[in-house]
């Protein structure tokens, strides 16, 4: 027998909008109708009662909630299904919808999965709703045997859901449709002959006792989940709705299935998907939590420890901005494969988010098992990931916490080991640490630290002081360098490297740094229009204010709202700001360049060491890291640098400002190499605007450097003992040279650093580092001296060893022949002067 296939009426006065939902229809099997106008679409309903109506809203004459309003009230046609179809999401919409009774909504444009199963569901609750009018009836009729079993059949067949009458007296079916026998494999004949029993694991007196408790609550429905037999053997899971009802001497179970194998089978999906990463399908954050719960809960009661890990990639930004998100997720992926290998059967892994993953451990061995562990996992990382024919080495960083020695609740546990992880990024990345007191000690300072720094903006506590920059040529001020401080109320002025590496991390350094351009213009603005006149001062920026911040429009800002010329502005940038954003900052730069804005790299050598960014960024000026100032007089790596730093610069029209000068010796070493300025405590510390204000009143510079026209023949003598010094001093002094003395390699360094030496006289035995040490390292600073070496050492070994690699010339043993070492030093003086 075939099935009326379910009328549906369209109803929209788009007839393109009627034709896609007919064919978005098509494949279920639904026969449709349609409808121009809300007058048309009641006509049809006169006509022929569709079994539901998709009813547009917005309709020129009588609008879809006016149809539906009139429809409800007709109680022949109060039971059609009506599902509104809108473009409309408002609230108020969805309720004038329901009011005018409408059972459900959709949304343009329609989604075919949702209109199929909206549908399909209002179809099934009609049908039920039609199934219980047509049982409220059935005693009557089973009694009067008046019923056209056939067409009652028909009813039952045009639902979707299987429908099997029991009688109670014989636990035998009395009737079934078509869908209960498609849905269990068997003809209508064959379930004619069987009883409940048969296709449900139940006993025949557990369904009597079930049945006869629907008998005693009468009106009541029994609804429960249950598997179903097929003829095939196998099961299906079905939803199923009975009740009892009179038939005569008997009692009939009305029982109601619905399939809802693909919903168990969905809703399977969706807790998954709710519980695990969608990428690696390993426990996600919730599912992790859930589980560390119960493993302390059980280890509480056995006493076991249990160690929580929490892993992060090294460097995994640099592989998503370099080859890609898609490359980074299949890096992920193979990780997770590589950290499942580590595990056993009972230990849990997790992926919290991100590149963060973590494990839990229950320990029989103490915390060498959470070791062997974390051993296991950087060994598993040796070997290189292949991503889409890329190799890639990934580290990573483990922070291990143990309960119940640190914590005994899951949210501090993986605190502390988010903690331990972060103590082995510090400490080098590739490596693991255990959380300890003083970890947890550094966190909870951190945080008061981030408090108070949001308080410090909130209540204006940052002051900025000024250092001056200073001209080597002339020893004037040359320009300032502007200085974050911070005033914390009960602590006093707080230097920057306490607080600035907090700002940077958590953003707040865009806010700080542009009340630091707003201030420095003010500054620039008061001297500007006082008797100290223009002059330049220097703004530290992050890299995260091109990122994150209005940079350029804040100094445009200052300038203008100072009325201060841009040249007086310079910023200065290190090496990794700038590379950090490189298209972003590389336009900032050249939007202030082409304002007048300065632009300077502070640190320079410290950073990517590439300078292929010195052609592409308008930069101006160059500053050498204090790191390579500190002892350039006596390495001479450092002093190679700087020499370099210096001699690029210049090449390429860039000036060079030294920071960190703090001794005459590194002054005058940067001067006699043309370095263009200095800035350090040597000349001046940081200070506030009104002392600076002070200082640039009175015009105080460095003294000028000698102004000597004749070079002097220099000769130094070098000797720890005070005796030989005076001896070899007064011997020299006849022959009318400029005679310097120091009583140690570190005296003779700063003497070179401050006075042009042609011939050095060194004393071989000297505490702290010998003659021919020192001698070794002068030859790579200052190459053209004359090295001579006095020594009362029998061993001549180490002496040898110096000639022959040329640190030194010419060596003499105690006592010495007087008028032969005078000849000998005259020489060296001549020689001096003919490589000269």
């Amino acid at each position: 027998m075939t099935l009326r296939a379910p009328t549906i009426l369209i109803v929209d006065d788009e007839a393109q909008n009627r034709r896609l939902l007919a064919v978005l229809l098509q494949p279920e099997g639904y026969s449709t109708c349609g409808a121009a106008s809300g007058e048309e679409a009641l006509a049809s309903v006169g006509e022929s009662a569709p079994d539901l109506i998709l009813l547009d809203i917005t309709m020129p004459g009588m609008d879809g909630y006016r149809v539906a309003s009139i429809l409800k009230a007709d109680p022949a046609t109060a039971n059609i299904p009506i599902i509104m179809v809108t473009a409309h999401m408002e609230r108020t919409a969805r309720l004038a919808g329901l009011d005018a009774g409408a059972e459900d909504f959709l949304t343009k444009p329609v989604d075919r999965a949702e209109l199929w199963l909206r549908v399909r569901n209002l179809l099934r609750l009609k049908a039920y709703g039609d199934l219980q009018d047509h049982t409220a009836r059935l005693e009557s009729q089973v009694l009067a045997r008046s019923v056209d079993l056939q067409r009652f059949r028909t009813a039952m067949d045009a639902t979707a859901d299987a429908i099997m009458l029991i009688s109670r007296e014989s636990m035998r079916f009395s009737e079934v449709n078509e869908t209960a026998c498609h849905l269990l494999g068997y003809s209508r004949a064959d379930m004619l002959s069987m009883g409940p029993t048969e296709l449900v694991k139940t006993s025949r007196a557990a369904l009597e006792c079930q049945y006869d408790a629907l008998i005693v609550d009468g009106a009541n429905r029994d609804q429960r989940e249950m598997m179903m037999t097929c003829k095939d053997g196998s099961s299906v899971q079905v939803e199923v709705n009975s009740q009892a009802l009179r038939s005569g001497n008997d009692w009939t179970i009305v029982v109601v299935m619905r399939d809802i194998t693909e919903r168990k089978q969905a809703e399977m999906r969706l807790t998954h998907l709710a519980h695990h990463d969608p990428l690696t399908g390993l426990p996600n954050r919730t599912l992790f939590y859930d589980t560390l719960q119960r493993t302390l809960a059980l280890a509480r009661s056995s006493g076991a420890l249990v160690a929580v890990m929490f892993l992060d990639l090294d460097n995994f930004k640099n592989i998503n901005d370099t080859l890609g998100h898609a490359i980074g997720d299949e890096l992920l992926l193979q990780f997770s494969n590589r950290l499942m290998q580590c595990v056993r059967v009972r230990d849990t892994v997790g992926r919290l988010g991100g590149d963060e993953f973590a494990l839990i451990l229950i320990m029989q061995d103490g915390q060498q098992g959470a070791v062997v562990m974390a051993q296991k996992i950087r060994d598993v990382l040796r070997a290189p990931f292949i991503l889409c024919g890329h190799e890639v080495t990934i580290t990573a960083s483990i922070g291990i916490t143990v309960h119940p020695d640190d914590a005994s609740d899951p949210d501090t546990l993986i605190k502390y080991a988010d903690t331990a992880m972060y103590q082995a990024k510090h400490a080098g990345r590739d490596t693991y640490r255990f959380f300890t007191a003083q970890m947890n000690a550094d966190v909870l300072a951190r945080l008061t630290l981030e408090t108070a720094l949001r308080k410090a903006i909130e209540n204006e506590e940052f002051v900025l002081h000024y250092q001056p920059k200073v001209h080597l040529n002339s020893g004037r001020v040359a320009g300032l360098e502007a200085l974050l401080r911070w005033d914390r109320p009960g602590h006093g002025m707080v230097p920057p490297n306490a607080f600035i590496s907090v700002l940077e991390e958590t953003g707040m350094i865009v806010q700080v740094g542009s009340w630091v351009v707003a201030q420095a213009c003010r500054q620039i603005g008061l001297w500007l229009r006082s008797p100290v006149a223009p002059i330049q001062v220097a703004v530290n920026v992050s890299g995260r204010q091109f990122a994150e911040g209005d940079l350029d429009g804040d100094i445009i800002k200052g300038l203008a709202r100072h009325g201060i010329p841009a040249e007086l502005l310079d910023l200065e940038l290190t090496e990794t700001s700038l590379m950090a954003n490189t298209e972003r900052t590389t336009e900032i730069l050249h939007r202030l360049k082409q304002h007048g804005v300065r632009i300077s790299i502070d640190d320079f050598g410290t950073g990517y060491s590439s300078l292929a960014y010195l052609r592409r960024f308008p930069i101006d000026k160059l500053k050498i890291d204090i790191a390579f100032i500190r002892d350039v007089t006596t390495s001479p790596d450092d002093a190679a640098i700087v020499l370099a730093i210096i001699s690029m610069a210049h090449s390429l029209k860039l000036d060079v400002v030294a920071e960190g000068v703090e001794t005459a010796a590194q002054l005058n070493y940067l001067r006699r190499h043309h370095c263009d300025q200095i800035q350090g405590y040597y000349f001046s510390r940081p200070l506030p605007a009104d002392q600076v204000t002070d200082m640039l009143l009175q015009d105080q510079s460095l003294a000028p450097p000698d102004g000597a026209d004749q070079p002097r023949k220099t000769l130094l003598i070098i000797d720890d003992d005070p005796f030989m010094l005076d001896i070899l001093a007064t011997l020299f002094d006849r022959d009318g040279y400029h005679i310097l003395c120091a009583r140690s390699a570190a005296e003779g360094f700063d003497m070179l650093a401050l006075n042009e030496v042609q011939v050095i006289l060194c004393d071989e035995c000297m505490p702290a580092m010998s003659g021919t040490e020192f001698l070794d390292k002068v030859k790579e600073l200052y190459p053209k001296t004359f090295r001579i070496v006095l020594s009362g050492n029998t061993d001549l070994e180490s002496i040898m060893k110096a000639v022959n690699c040329g640190a030194i010339f010419r060596f003499y043993t105690k006592p010495w022949d007087n008028n032969l070492l005078r000849d000998h030093v005259r020489d060296a003086f001549r020689q001096f002067m003919a490589i000269a």
